[in-house]
């Protein structure tokens, strides 16, 4: 199994991508609503049209939560089921956060939520201290190198804003942490109800001289960005329009995964090899000289190779690893448990092939948070280690080195359904 570990991250970025997790009733949609409602990124008639519906329950003072537990299903049972994307900012930074369930069953939406992310918002009950869905949160976190983890005891309202409960937990959670491979955590005392410590700092811990949870989202390092990877333009489409205008165009359309590409680069086109220098860029505004990660362009070659859909494009001196087989990390989202031998897809940016689990070769165990021995099987939200024989030869980077290009999905044959997250582990 390989292992679940994290590089640093150097540069201080304007937007910060950032997830959150907890268990159920832990308070998280009100933790999201109060941070939304104290950076004023509301707009008036969503506020009108909370306070009527927290009147509506019953209520007296304003229901946060009732913000972000938008879907009916979500409202009638008090809990988060699905994503959801929220988008508020200060006068120092921009934030984009993935609001995630917090039930086990929900636990691939997490995977979702927090595979983007660049840090992630634990909730724990100061009642409750830490429970396993805590672990599995962390697991997943570890798993996908969450760069930065801030750890939120929350309700300390509860428990009279006790120092040493606050103490505690954070003391249990860190020692977690570490032995799943988290590089960064820090933890803050909040009451999401009341607003303690979440952007204003609360009369109420005078012991605690940390930074509140807004001052510290908008003084985390943000990692590095994706323009500093090395170049991947993984290939989604061959245009040939044909037209009397231009009767020999030929480009290769896609989105830039990490990376810049610029007129003048010679390239490399992965798994096939063939060869060639960037001529143009096109986009949807005109031709440009350069192109960066998160761009959607189409790239004109001097050289009419073989790079199809599927291929990607790379600067020679910089390529990802062409492999017929992964040592890969799976975090398993299916029903039915996964046993070698068993037959899948593995989608890998634009290229889909066939492939064999030929072995499981580890399971992290979620209460010891150690790698158990090769498992029989992996069950639903598992996270275990698989070597995966391919029919047809990747391009691939270990995820531990870029997040972009080291990451796949493992996909049902028969019927196309996710079955896993997978990541790329290092090479042998």
């Amino acid at each position: 199994m390989a292992a679940l570990t994290s590089r640093p991250c150097e540069q201080v970025s304007s937007l910060l991508r950032l997830t959150t997790a907890g268990s159920v009733d832990d308070g998280k949609s009100t933790l999201v609503g109060r941070l939304l409602h104290d950076t004023q990124s509301i707009l008036v008639d969503q506020l009108a049209a909370v306070d009527r519906a927290t009147r509506a329950r019953g209520g007296v003072s304003l229901d946060l939560a009732l913000l972000t537990d938008g879907l009916r299903a979500e409202r009638e049972q008090g809990i988060t089921i699905d994503v959801a994307y929220r988008y508020f900012a200060t006068p120092t930074r921009k934030f984009v956060l993935a609001d995630c369930p917090g039930h086990v069953q929900y636990t691939r939406n997490t995977v979702t939520g927090a595979s983007t992310a660049e840090l992630a918002v634990v909730l724990v009950d100061a009642r409750n201290g830490l429970v396993e869905q805590t672990r599995r949160h962390l697991a997943v976190m570890a798993f996908l190198r969450v760069p930065h983890v801030v750890l939120a005891v929350n309700k300390m309202d509860l428990v009279d804003f006790d120092e040493p409960t606050f103490r505690r937990i954070e003391s249990e959670f860190t020692a977690v942490a570490s032995s799943l491979g988290v590089p960064d955590v820090m933890s803050v005392p909040v009451s999401a109800l009341h607003g303690d410590n979440v952007a204003t700092r609360s009369r109420h811990t005078g012991w605690y001289q940390g930074p509140t949870l807004l001052e510290h989202l908008e003084a985390v390092p943000a990692g590095r960005e994706a323009v500093a990877e090395p170049m991947r333009f993984p290939v989604q489409l061959v245009l040939r329009p044909r037209t009397p205008e231009h009767p020999d165009y030929r480009g290769l359309a896609g989105r830039v995964a990490s990376g810049v590409l610029k007129v003048g680069d010679d390239i490399v086109a992965l798994p096939s090899g063939g060869r060639s220098t960037v001529v143009g860029i096109d986009t949807p505004d005109g031709p440009m000289p350069r192109a960066a990660a998160g761009q959607s362009i189409t790239v004109l070659l001097r050289d009419e190779i073989d790079a199809g859909r599927g291929e990607v494009l790379a600067h020679p001196e910089q390529p990802p690893r062409v492999v017929t087989e992964l040592d890969a990390d799976l975090c398993w989202l299916a029903e039915a448990p996964l046993r070698a031998g068993a037959r899948v897809l593995v989608k890998h940016g634009t290229r889909t092939v066939q492939a064999l689990v030929t072995e499981l070769t580890g399971r992290l165990d979620l209460h010891t948070l150690r790698p158990t021995e090769a498992p029989t099987a992996l069950e639903l939200n598992e996270i275990g280690g698989a070597q995966i024989r391919l029919a047809q030869p990747l391009a691939v980077d270990s995820y531990a080195t870029d997040r972009h290009t080291g990451n796949f999905l493992v996909i049902d044959a028969t019927n196309g359904n996710t079955l896993a997250a997978g990541l790329v582990g290092p090479a042998a």
